[in-house]
C-alpha cells in the first residue's frame, strides 16, 4: 500500500514539472498548469495538444498594482 502512495507522489510531482515546462514552452500560465497536473497527472496528455499562445504572455499584476485596482 505504501509503495503505491509513493509511486503516485512521484508521478504527480513529475507530471507537475512536465506541465510547468510545457506551459512555459506554450506561453501559458505555468502555475495553474502545474497545479492541475499535480492533482490530476493524466491531464498532461491534454496539455500536449493545447495550441501555443501566439500573443504576448499575460503578466500577473504585482501586489501593489492589484491593491490599486481594488481601491
Amino acid at each position: 500500500m505504501i509503495k503505491w502512495i509513493v509511486i503516485w507522489g512521484v508521478v504527480a510531482t513529475l507530471s507537475a514539472i512536465v506541465a510547468g515546462l510545457l506551459a512555459a514552452a506554450k506561453r501559458r500560465d505555468h502555475s495553474g498548469w502545474a497545479a492541475w497536473a499535480f492533482l490530476f497527472p493524466p491531464i498532461v496528455l491534454v496539455y500536449l495538444f493545447v495550441p501555443k499562445n501566439r500573443g504576448e504572455k499575460r503578466r500577473r499584476p504585482t501586489l501593489d498594482e492589484e491593491d490599486a485596482m481594488h481601491t
